[in-house]
């Protein structure tokens, strides 16, 4: 009996040894297991916080000005900067307020909801733009050169350098600051591409001579190459007529009524500058139903297009690059 008994007591004891060693190799394993994981996080959130706080050197209209990781809270103090980083896929936290519009153009107004106005492009408030503690601000030299130092003390700011010009230099810009220059890239090839569409398609209609004329309160313009529509205009190969081509030293011309043959064209186009006093409208009243209008050959033979003022001129942005463009394939019949 006492053999059997002992006997017994040792499988006994086996048995519990070999569980208990079990355990203390499942332990370690799930030790290392754990050890790993939490390795392979740590690295991860190292990656996430060296990418996060890498910093890049922006050249700008002012100089240089270095970025830390990517922005998150983006002020935006142009109506064509406010394009552009829409376009990038980034809602700013704050810009100034589209010029005509209530306060944002139309064409964004569903993108900006929640963002803070902050005045006119001219004068922004510096004191609302420091409350919202932005980590980028993108403003203009031409709009914002005097307070530059003032912009800069409340967080890395970019400037380009002029609102006139090709548009696409702005972009590129801003998106440099963004860190999304490979999407700007993208944006601008695909905007390209649709360019040569348009041309092969429209063929010798291209050939037609064009005139942009802009109503403003109390004066009348003429518009010539180095504006947004005719920048585009430049880059499509359309014929613009004598009074653009024979300007050298103006963007724009403003006329007065007697001068509206010059602007005559085999195509019209045309759009009113109104800040909701009605003052613009009252001007392109005035002038559309003027006989010297009515007389011209694009409005006689049916050429003439009201277009956007926002789209055409205004906005200044890839957003409305690629609407103006669209209107173009409409207007020129082009599919």
């Amino acid at each position: 009996m006492l053999n059997k008994a002992n006997k017994n007591r040792a499988k006994t004891w086996w048995a519990l040894s070999a569980l208990v060693l079990v355990m203390i190799v499942t332990g370690c394993g799930s030790n290392n297991n754990a050890a790993n994981t939490s390795n392979k996080t740590s690295e991860d959130t190292v990656a996430t916080d060296q990418s996060s706080n890498e910093i890049r050197t922006v050249k700008h209209a002012m100089g240089e000005t270095e970025i830390k990781g990517t922005p998150q809270r983006v002020v935006v103090l142009t109506n064509e900067g406010t394009e552009a980083v829409l376009a990038l896929g980034v809602k700013p936290v704050g810009a100034v307020k589209s010029w005509t519009g209530s306060p944002w153009y139309e064409h964004i107004k569903a993108d900006m909801e929640g963002v803070q106005e902050l005045g006119e492009e001219g004068q922004p408030n510096l004191e609302l733009i420091a409350g919202l503690a932005p980590d980028l601000i993108i403003a203009n030299k031409m709009r914002h050169e005097e307070i530059y130092e003032q912009l800069k003390a409340i967080a890395p700011t970019v400037e380009s350098e002029t609102l006139r010009g090709d548009w696409k230099i702005n972009f590129k810009l801003y998106a440099e600051a963004l860190g999304k220059s490979e999407e700007a890239d993208k944006q601008l090839a695909a905007f390209d591409t649709r360019i040569e569409d348009f041309k092969t398609k429209a063929g010798d209609k291209l050939k037609d001579t064009v005139s942009v004329v802009r109503f403003m309160g109390g004066k009348t313009r003429v518009y010539h190459a180095d504006t947004f529509s005719g920048i585009i205009f430049d880059q499509i190969g359309i014929t613009r007529n004598d009074m653009t081509l024979n300007s050298k030293e103006t963007f724009v011309d403003e006329i007065t009524k007697e001068r509206l043959p010059e602007a005559d064209a085999h195509r019209l186009f045309y759009f009113t500058y109104d800040t909701g006093d009605g003052k613009g409208n009252d001007t392109e009243q005035e002038w559309i139903n003027d006989p010297l209008w009515k007389g011209l050959s694009a409005v006689k033979e049916g050429r003439v297009y009201r277009v956007d003022d926002a789209i055409w001129n205004t906005a200044g942005g890839i957003k409305a690059a690629n609407l103006l463009l669209d209107e173009l394939y409409t207007i020129y019949e082009v599919k």
